[in-house]
């Protein structure tokens, strides 16, 4: 009996690893800020833009996910032929919006993550003194894009798949769901990994984000 639980109980464990690993097959691993790309002299800029973008989020507890969008500020990058050279993105962190709920839930959300309320300010972005972030291209490789991403002033490199396409005077980059884990970026509120916080009620250190570009000539 002892011998058939032991080998149930390891069976349970790797088809949890099993699932663990599928769904986050895109898990960043944050490293140091690198050298960003630069342009050859025959690259072409595209514009990005702003209201066509956007960046989806997903924030999770144990008991709920909460999902939303962030918007671009500004952004541009240097296309030579079809191959991406280069680039910047200014991400708006004032413009977080809350998907999942609704009046006041979703405003009190917003508000908590943008840190526009007292003695909550720095819980998440501090968005009163660091209102945006920023998405420094350092290179793309075998459909991956890598870039130097600032978020409250601490700097990390991240890589994630991207699919780039282009039709007639517009480029398109799409990438596909990626996490990042927010505590690289000393974002700790709430996370289980830094806190004695009962397992239910610890929030997730992952962000599952996907990112929709759309520039042009």
């Amino acid at each position: 009996m002892k011998t058939s639980f032991i080998k149930f109980a390891s069976l349970a464990l790797l088809l949890v690893g099993a699932v663990a690993c599928k769904e986050n097959k895109n898990e960043v691993d944050a490293t140091e800020e690198k050298e960003v790309a630069e342009a050859t002299v025959e690259a072409v800029t595209y514009t990005i833009d702003t209201e066509a973008s956007n960046i989806a989020w997903v924030g999770s507890k144990p008991t709920e996910d909460h999902t939303g969008n962030i918007s671009l500020k500004s952004g541009m990058v240097k296309v030579n032929g079809e191959t991406l050279e280069s680039g910047e993105f200014v991400i708006d962190m004032t413009s977080i919006e809350v998907t999942d709920l609704e009046g006041d839930k979703a405003a009190s959300l917003k508000a908590h993550l943008e840190g526009t309320v007292e003695d909550q300010q720095t819980d998440f972005f501090n968005t009163p003194e660091y209102p945006t972030a920023k998405f420094v291209v350092t290179g793309i490789e075998d459909s991956t894009l890598s870039g130097n991403l600032t978020l409250k002033d601490v700097t990390k490199n991240v890589s994630f798949p991207v699919t780039v396409k282009y039709e007639g005077d517009k480029m398109m980059l799409d990438s596909e769901e990626f996490t990042i884990n927010r505590t690289d970026w000393g974002i700790k509120y709430g996370s289980g990994t830094f806190f004695d916080i009962a397992a239910n009620k610890a929030i997730s250190d992952d962000i599952k984000l996907t990112v929709n570009l759309v520039g042009t000539k």
